[in-house]
């Protein structure tokens, strides 16, 4: 019983954050109470934490790409009471406020309604949480980077839109009018031919360039301080004057990220190239920073906050212009929080879709596989990202089983795991580490945080917080840490976790847990190790084939999509399933997104290619969405929504029920037309 005693977790009511503890989302309260070096370490791979200045991160000596190969001694970093706040690492966050008429929160940088993103130091979280009109703080959530499969690199150009989506022009008008936008990374070639037009002049009106600095900062409602607009008379002058100088386009008006078969110029083209759906509509690209370097991470955010940003700077460039709609296309991927349409990011969204003109199509994600086909088949890592069960009774508890790979590499990323479940239960967590005893229970309204794990020089921190602030809900968060120190990283202890949950009192039981995923890439040397950040991911036994949708998709006005395979008609075994968490019949449609012929950016020589994945079925609807806004711009993203459910064709060899990686059915462009015509007749007759 003494050693019981000993081992207790910390009140989570005493001590770090205080009354406003309950305020600021777990992994932002763990990342406050980190110190100097571990937040800066922490900054190479997190999105949303980066060093405060190019000074600072070189002063530091730990970035794995600057270590030596021969290990170091380790010294251990642990975290203390929020004392004291580091001033020289910020966050991006998102604030939920009371009332909407509050002034600036410390570093806003964008508002909409009651919710504000905002870059601050760590030193001011403290002061932010305090503020009465402060509900919640949530960091932002990372956006993974898009990995479709390559199909070919050379291949001929796709043919023309559908004959029965061309019939109906003359109500449409192949987009005129409308603004397509589309949000993506790698860079847009604006002057491929796919976007000339008759006279040879681009068909892109804007670029905003996130992590660039060529041109000035972008003039909006909202006056973003960083990246950089290129306008469409620039790109057409660079196109003109490209022979003149020697150099394509391209390097005339430069962007910081401009990759031969680039993932944006492919989405773009589909929705709204020449050869695509949408081939009159005005484009106008986001380029989200996603950057290769550990230095260059450091410094940098790319998070969904940057998401946000680019979403109502579409909106705000549409309403400018006197575009007489948008249809945004969003090819990239989240997956934190409840997945049931709470998080600040889906609540931005629902909000600002609610007036007419405006839409979002989002990729449904490609976390649909769960098993290997084929030897040397590692697909289904990135699929086993979703658990959930029940807890009978009070008393009983029920194991999961969480994989961290090690097969002669370290996984020096940080692991996630989040858990939700009715407020109406009572749920005590404990893991356990590989060959190790199982470490303290923590219950509701406790955390462990930073235990380290004896003799594995790794960290568990867990919080049991209810009544989650977005939604009421029961949330549990646990984190795997590696050793973060000056000298050399320890990574986490390869093999399977458990995590036990033990129900003190259960009138549901149900929970659902997702890994939030890591991109898997190596990061060099660590000691004798190949040191990686790699994506954990649930055993078979524990994985549940369900509700695997980006956390993006699953607002309730964003449109969800699932990948199609044409021939034979099915849907991609990567392609994400629904539901949400609570219950909704998210992804709405399945489009095209097999072996989808479109531009090749970047690359003269080879300018088609076909790729695989929910990023290209996303920008089929993105693209019949924008005829739509054009023959009605006046519709919500709500009708848009319905319309296309409604006009959905079954699948082959299924009936008309909603399938939860399906959908409603396939996109059928012609039918979605003539009901939006039909609407719009309705409203003015």
């Amino acid at each position: 019983m003494a050693e019981r005693k000993k081992s207790k977790p910390r009140a989570a009511a005493k001590g770090h954050l205080g009354d406003e503890r309950r305020k600021v989302q777990p992994k932002l309260r763990m990342i406050a109470n980190g110190n100097d070096t571990v937040n800066l370490l922490r900054s190479e791979h997190s999105a949303s934490v980066s060093a405060n200045s190019l000074a600072e991160a070189r002063r530091l000596p730990g970035s794995l790409t600057e270590r030596a190969a021969a290990p170091r001694p380790v010294r251990e970093f642990r975290s203390k009471p929020l004392t004291k706040f580091a001033d020289n690492v910020r966050t991006s966050v998102m604030v939920t406020l009371a009332d909407p008429r509050r002034g600036r929160v410390p570093g806003e940088t964008c508002r909409h309604g009651n919710l504000a993103t905002a870059d601050l130091p760590l030193d001011r979280l403290k002061e932010l949480a305090s503020d009465a009109q402060v509900l919640a703080i949530e960091l932002g959530e990372t956006l993974e980077q898009p990995r479709p499969r390559v199909d070919s690199t050379t291949t001929k150009a796709p043919p023309a839109t559908l004959r029965r989506v061309r019939e109906l022009g003359r109500l449409h008008r192949d987009g005129d009018g409308v603004l397509i936008g589309i949000v993506d990374v790698q860079g847009f070639d604006f002057a491929h031919p796919d976007f000339l037009d008759e006279h040879g002049r681009t068909r892109f009106v804007r670029i905003w360039d996130q992590g660039g600095s060529w041109r000035p900062k972008p003039a909006s409602k909202a006056p973003f301080d960083y990246g950089s607009e290129l306008h469409k008379v620039d790109l057409d002058a660079a196109i003109a004057h490209a022979a003149e100088v020697g150099a394509p386009p391209h390097e005339i008006e430069r962007q910081s990220q401009m990759v031969p078969g680039s993932h944006g110029t492919h989405v773009a083209s589909i929705a709204a190239g020449n050869r695509g759906i949408c081939r009159r509509a005005a484009i106008a690209g986001v380029l989200v920073h996603l950057p290769k370097q550990d230095l260059d991470r450091r410094l940098s955010f790319y998070d969904s906050t940057r998401l946000l940003h680019a979403v109502e700077y579409l909106i705000d460039l549409a309403k400018r212009e006197g575009y007489r709609a948008v249809a945004i296309n969003i090819s990239l991927g989240t997956n934190g929080h409840a997945h049931d349409g709470s998080s600040a990011t889906s609540r931005w969204l629902d909000s600002a879709l609610a007036i007419p003109g405006r839409a979002v199509c989002v990729a449904a994600g490609n976390a649909g596989q769960e098993v290997a086909r084929e030897p040397g088949d590692w697909g289904y890592v990135l699929g086993r990202i979703h658990t959930s069960g029940r807890i009978p009774a009070s008393g009983m508890s029920t194991t999961i089983e969480w994989t961290v790979v090690g097969n002669g590499i370290e996984d020096v990323s940080e692991n996630e795991l989040e858990i939700w479940h009715s407020p109406r239960d009572e749920i005590e967590v404990a893991v356990k580490p590989p060959g190790k005893p199982w470490l303290p229970a923590v219950g509701p309204g406790e955390f462990l945080e930073n235990e380290r794990v004896p003799d594995l020089d790794c960290f568990v921190s867990i919080y049991n917080d209810p009544f989650d602030p977005s939604n009421g809900d029961s949330h549990v968060a646990i984190y795997l840490s590696p050793m973060f120190a000056a000298r050399q990283v320890v990574g986490i202890k390869a093999g399977t976790w458990l995590v036990r949950l033990r129900g003190r009192s259960i009138k549901s039981g149900v929970f659902h847990g997702w890994i939030e995923r890591d991109d898997p890439r190596p990061v060099g040397p660590n000691g004798p190790r190949q040191a990686w950040f790699f994506p954990s991911f649930f055993s078979s036994w524990s994985n549940v084939d369900s509700h695997s949708i980006s956390s993006l998709g699953c607002g309730e006005r964003v449109i969800s999509v699932a990948n199609l395979e044409s021939v034979p008609e099915r849907i991609n075994r990567t392609s994400s399933q629904g539901p949400t968490r609570d219950g909704r019949t998210k992804p709405e449609i399945a489009a095209p997104g097999t072996a989808i012929v479109a531009a090749r950016g970047f690359d003269p020589d080879e300018p088609w290619m076909a790729l695989t994945g929910t990023s290209m079925a996303s920008p089929h609807v993105t693209g019949v969405v924008g005829l739509m806004f054009a023959i009605d711009p006046q519709l919500t993203a709500a009708q848009v929504r319905g319309i296309l459910r409604r006009s959905a064709r079954r699948l082959a060899g299924a009936d008309d029920a909603w399938r939860d990686d399906a959908g409603f059915g396939v996109l059928d462009a012609a039918a979605a037309l003539e009901l939006a015509a039909a609407t719009r007749d309705a409203r003015n007759a």
